[in-house]
């Protein structure tokens, strides 16, 4: 696995969902179509444990958080950049979705959680914000952003 295979493996799943609203509808189709168990979740979840030990994905930190942007949103994608994160029992700065955020959850602790979601997805739609927060252990946390829109903020009080 390298970036230009991961590329193909994430732009499968970005046709699927590059029209599709950023809702409640689309968690529940990804997590039925592609949540934890299924082809795609496995092949992704093995694509980020390699991309981690090889040093392209997560090859940032600060406080306590691996992180790094691995792919830009361009046409290649549908429009979606993909940033995946290594947590551990820690939330993460507060930010803002102006397009809504789609998190795959992929526990490497058993029952690590993120902000509450069992492994597979999570979406939030267009203009909600958070402070991601993996809790029971450790996880990794794939996020795709349209147009790679997020906008850090102070933290809610």
């Amino acid at each position: 696995m390298d970036v230009t295979r991961f590329q193909s493996l994430i732009s499968q799943l970005t046709e699927e969902i590059a029209s599709v609203p950023l809702d409640s509808s689309l968690e529940s189709h990804l997590n039925a179509q592609h949540g934890a168990g299924t082809y795609l979740y496995d092949q992704l979840f093995e694509a980020c444990k390699v991309g981690v030990r090889d040093g392209w994905l997560c090859n940032r930190e600060a406080d306590g958080i691996r992180y790094g942007r691995v792919l830009k949103a361009t046409e290649a994608t549908h429009g979606f950049s993909v940033d995946v994160v290594e947590m551990e029992d820690i939330a993460g700065p507060h930010h803002f979705h102006p397009n809504g955020e789609i998190d795959l959850i992929m526990p490497l602790t058993a029952g690590a959680s993120f902000d509450g979601h069992p492994a597979g997805w999570c979406v939030y739609e267009p203009g909600s914000a958070h402070r991601p927060t993996v809790a029971k252990g450790r996880a990794l946390v794939l996020y795709l952003l349209p147009e790679g829109a997020i906008k850090f903020t102070a933290a809610a009080a």
